[in-house]
Formats: structure tokens, C-alpha cells, sequence
């Protein structure tokens, strides 16, 4: 990964941006994928816009996207686009979606963006770096203890029946009542700046969270499986977020354990 790297994935954010906007609650057209996930206009115009630089900047460069599939490339490189995160979000006008973009090398992320083009927030996390939001450091925050967490997923209807009792198990031993549903990789990004403390899920895919890495992690905060394994390629899509790196082992056996 080179700086160019970094201003082609600030390039890619700004033209995902300018294709979403127009659509932004506004008349659009939309349907339903085989698994019953909504994709719209905005979402393929969006993804195009994207392909379109890195097939004239990267040629050799694999590309994996949500809306338009697999691009072999020669390079050990792979960009992976999940053009809207939270299309529901933003079917219904909420401007808590976000563009991901990320750079892998070796199926390892190493350069991640989380952009919101409504509210024009742009995180940028590149490994080895701090992670910035708008140019700025964004760090997020210590937590004492897990009764004290915010915790926050993208929604119940997301977990299957045994993902979902872990999850709620975790839950209990939080600040319950603080509990936010809803965010997709907004939650995530809010995360790395410090207003939420923890983030789980289940089922993600790699277009999910491939971008979320280097942005966590240069935040000062931890991201992993639900082993507390490091994310990678082919990691199965059970993520846990925490700002606090100390309170990881607390998720994980929280998680975990039989209930």
C-alpha cells in the first residue's frame, strides 16, 4: 500500500458520494436480491462509479463488490465496495448509511473507509496509522466496566436463534437501557469516535466489515471473530467492535459462555 493509495480510496468515497445523492429521498427504483435484501439505484450507481476508477487506476487489482460480484486481478491486491451499508437506512431517509470501501493485501485489510455523503463524514483508517475522521484524529474511548457499555447492533432480526441468545446474554451485562438498533457501519464509525463502546453482530460479509478494520483499529480500538480472532478474508462474519480494547476479554466470555 502506497499514499497514492490513500487519495484513490478518498476518490472512490467522493465519487460514490456524488452518484448516491441525487437519489437521496428522492423518487428512486429498487428491488429485492434473492435473499430478500433491498438494492436500489443508488446502490449500482454508486458501485459503477467506483469500478470505473480502479478498472482505469488498478487494472491488475481484483475488485469483490456487492451489486456487480468478482473481478480477478494478477496483483495480490483486492478493493472490496459495499457501495450503500444500510440501504434500508437510506431508503427510509436516515443518513445513518455509509459507502465501504476497503484495500486488501494478501486477504488482510490494510486501508478502510466508512463514508457518509449526506452528512459529509468521512473516516478514514489506514494500518499503521491513526485513524481520521475529516482529516482529523478520531479515538475512541475507555470503558471501566461492561455494565457501564453502549452497546449497539444493526438489529435482532439479524441474529439467527442461537447467535441472538448470545447475544442478548451479552446484552444483560451492559447498560441495557442504552442499547441502540439500527447503524449498520454507521455504529462503527461512531465507535471509533468515541460515542459508542461496543458493536456485535453476526452474519456480516466481507463487503461488511473488511473496511471497519483499519478504521477500529487505528482508533485505539479492537476488532475481531467471535474467538477474538483478527478479521480477514475468510473470516465467517461474527464481528465484535469495542472501543476499549480492555473490555474485549469481557465480550468474548459474555459471548461465549453457555446460556
Amino acid at each position: 500500500m502506497t499514499p497514492a493509495d490513500i487519495i484513490l480510496a478518498n476518490q472512490l468515497a467522493e465519487a460514490a458520494g456524488e452518484a448516491i445523492r441525487p437519489f437521496f429521498r428522492s423518487a428512486f427504483g429498487h428491488e429485492s436480491k434473492a435473499d430478500a435484501s433491498p438494492v436500489t439505484e443508488a446502490d449500482r450507481a454508486a458501485e459503477a462509479a467506483i469500478r470505473r476508477i480502479l478498472d482505469a487506476e488498478c487494472p491488475r487489482d481484483a475488485i469483490i463488490g456487492e451489486e456487480y460480484g468478482e473481478k480477478p486481478g494478477s496483483s495480490g491486491r483486492t478493493w472490496i465496495i459495499d457501495p450503500i451499508d444500510g440501504t434500508v437506512s437510506f431508503m427510509a431517509g436516515r443518513p445513518i448509511f455509509g459507502s465501504l470501501i476497503a484495500l486488501l493485501e494478501d486477504g488482510w485489510p490494510v486501508l478502510g473507509v466508512i463514508d457518509q455523503c449526506i452528512n459529509r463524514e468521512r473516516w478514514l483508517g489506514v494500518t499503521g496509522y491513526p485513524t481520521t475522521l475529516n482529516g482529523m484524529a478520531a479515538t475512541s474511548r475507555s470503558c471501566r466496566a461492561l455494565a457501564e457499555a453502549t452497546l449497539a447492533t444493526s438489529g435482532p432480526q439479524y441474529f439467527s436463534q442461537h447467535d441472538g441468545d448470545h447475544f442478548m446474554a451479552l446484552a444483560a451485562k451492559t447498560a441495557h437501557k442504552k442499547m441502540l438498533f439500527g447503524g449498520d457501519c454507521y455504529n462503527y464509525a461512531l465507535l471509533a469516535s468515541g460515542h459508542i463502546d461496543i458493536v456485535v453482530e453476526a452474519g456480516l460479509k466481507l463487503h461488511d466489515f473488511a473496511a471497519l478494520v483499519p478504521v477500529i483499529m487505528g482508533s485505539g480500538g479492537m476488532i475481531s471473530d467471535w474467538s477474538g480472532e483478527p478479521l480477514h478474508a475468510a473470516s465467517d462474519g461474527h464481528i465484535i467492535a469495542v472501543g476499549d480494547p480492555a473490555r474485549l476479554e469481557d465480550v468474548l466470555e459474555a459471548l461465549t459462555c453457555d446460556h
